[in-house]
């Protein structure tokens, strides 16, 4: 099984710390889980504009194939202006809904108020019911409280909502896999 953490922006480093940390305690927690990070920050990735895969760039391509082969996922966002940045919303734009159907999806955000979390509610969550995803229950929500001036996370209970939410989404992950039962479309 194969999990792709996703720091879905080109700018900043606190999405990218908080997905690697909750990617960090899966690789403790659960050796047998093949754990991959894709950062956007290193891609030049094309807009998508409806060609078919295979038309884009190398880049672009390499994107595309992580998102779609992975098994399940943890994704990241900051919050711009109470929503998505356009990074990831075209990122979700560039990949066919049928790669995240029935999947796993566990979610993380930062922002620089505490009422950004909304975001994953009310823009994160719908996207992955379009694609037919399965959302984690819990979501980790970090403001720039939970750092200090080295981008270190210090706050305690930021901790530990991070290690609950990967030990949620690789026991739904594991459940879903195990089952034996017909997910109907």
């Amino acid at each position: 099984m194969k999990l792709l953490g996703i720091s879905g922006t080109i700018i900043g480093a606190k999405t990218g710390i908080v997905v690697r940390k909750v990617l960090d305690d899966v690789k403790k927690k659960y050796p047998d889980i093949e754990v991959e990070m894709l950062d956007m920050m290193d891609y030049d990735v094309e807009f998508c504009d409806g060609r078919p895969p295979e038309k884009y760039s190398a880049d672009t391509r390499a994107v595309i194939e992580k998102v779609s082969s992975a098994d399940f996922y943890v994704i990241g966002t900051p919050i711009f202006q109470g929503s998505i940045p356009g990074v990831l919303k075209n990122l979700f734009d560039l990949i066919h809904p049928d790669a995240f159907r029935n999947k796993v999806m566990g979610f993380v955000a930062n922002g620089g108020t505490y009422q950004h979390f909304l975001v994953i509610e009310n823009q994160l969550k719908p996207i992955a019911g379009y694609f037919r995803a399965f959302v984690a229950p819990s979501y980790v929500y970090a403001n720039h409280d939970h750092f200090n001036r080295e981008n270190e996370i210090v706050d305690e209970d930021l901790l530990k909502r991070i290690s609950g939410l990967a030990d949620e989404v690789v026991h739904m992950q594991k459940s879903l896999k195990g089952s034996t039962a017909k997910v109907t479309e």
